[in-house]
């Protein structure tokens, strides 16, 4: 998600601090459409240790665990990338040769799959929880998000299509589930808004849950969010659409297509939602709203003092007896239908 402020620097650049921006027939405004979607959209490949830095304004910055808690974060990213882990592949529904870490438990009692955020990986996204989840008998399933990690591709669609490969590793897991152990889904920032996305499509029986942790509704509202609260720039939506357009050109994915909303309203799996109340980055709103839409068994908890990704680290005992106590509940599959 952190690039995203890149464009918007852009724009606000584009408009010199003047005023709105006009958007007239010249190539300024092509070159531009090029610009928003080349550093949105089109992904770099990374290796396993992480991204490249590239430009980060201070609001990304101060909204990373790194920043407020280097230590623990350090510690829980190296733990994960000292386990022997098993690769696992899958293929996309459009082709690509999707890759997962798979960590088994002793005596394990159930399995989670973990779905990172933009430009993420699950070894940092998942650094406060990792560990925690494998001693209490969670067998993990880190996967590579398109484009990312050891993953094919060339874009990132903010869940348009990555709630489509959730839903491949899905039934990658169910096919190899011969304790039939409860299955959970559990992402962060665009990991979770694709979890809640693939909620509302055909999943194994044995998915008994979803954990959204500071996940938007959608790329379109994330984007008016950035605009506006970071660039004082609320008039964008021609940009937008013009960039949605280009995403379907070039990327076959549609902005519309990012949204949680239709899941929302037809998946029957308990969520649990959590966000920080003071995420710069994602606002707190979006996990409300997306709680509100749900019409699932539903827990919302709002970690107080907490920034992007920072929940599990501001409250570690809450937060992760919160998770605890959502697998007891739902293990045996209380609550679904």
């Amino acid at each position: 998600m952190y690039i995203i402020g890149i464009i918007i620097y852009k724009i606000h650049k584009e408009r010199g601090g003047t005023g709105e921006i006009k958007i007239v027939e010249n190539p300024a405004r092509e070159v531009l459409k090029v610009i928003l979607f080349r550093m949105v959209v089109k992904n770099k490949k990374r290796t396993k240790a992480g991204n490249g830095e590239g430009f980060k304004p201070r609001k990304m910055k101060i909204n990373h665990p790194r920043v407020w808690f280097p230590e623990e974060y350090e510690q829980g990213k190296q733990w994960c990338m000292e386990q022997h882990m098993q690769h696992c592949f899958v293929r996309s529904h459009d082709g690509l040769q999707l890759h997962a870490f798979y960590l088994p438990a002793e005596n394990a009692g159930r399995t989670i799959l973990l779905s990172h955020g933009y430009r993420g990986s699950g070894f940092g996204d998942f650094a406060p929880d990792a560990r925690f989840l494998h001693e209490h008998g969670c067998n993990l399933l880190f996967i590579d998000q398109r484009s990312c990690g050891a993953s094919e591709g060339k874009y990132i669609t903010f869940g348009a299509l990555e709630q489509e490969d959730v839903k491949r590793w899905c039934w990658y897991l169910a096919k190899r589930n011969k304790k039939r152990l409860p299955i959970y889904l559990f992402g962060k920032s665009m990991g979770a808004s694709a979890v809640l996305m693939a909620s509302g499509k055909e999943l194994p029986h044995y998915v008994k849950g979803i954990i959204a942790d500071c996940g938007f509704v959608s790329m379109k509202s994330q984007f008016q969010y950035m605009a506006a609260s970071w660039f004082h720039l609320p008039h964008i939506p021609v940009l937008l659409w013009r960039l949605s357009v280009r995403c379907r050109i070039q990327a076959h994915f549609s902005m519309k297509d990012a949204d949680t909303a239709h899941a929302m309203a037809v998946n029957h799996r308990p969520v649990l939602f959590f966000h920080g109340s003071r995420d710069g980055f994602v606002h707190p709103d979006q996990s409300v709203k997306n709680y509100q839409m749900c019409r699932a068994p539903k827990r919302l908890v709002i970690i107080g003092g907490a920034r992007h990704l920072c929940c599990a680290f501001q409250q570690w005992e809450k937060y992760h007896q919160s998770l605890l106590r959502f697998f007891e509940k739902y293990d045996a599959g209380a609550g679904i239908r």
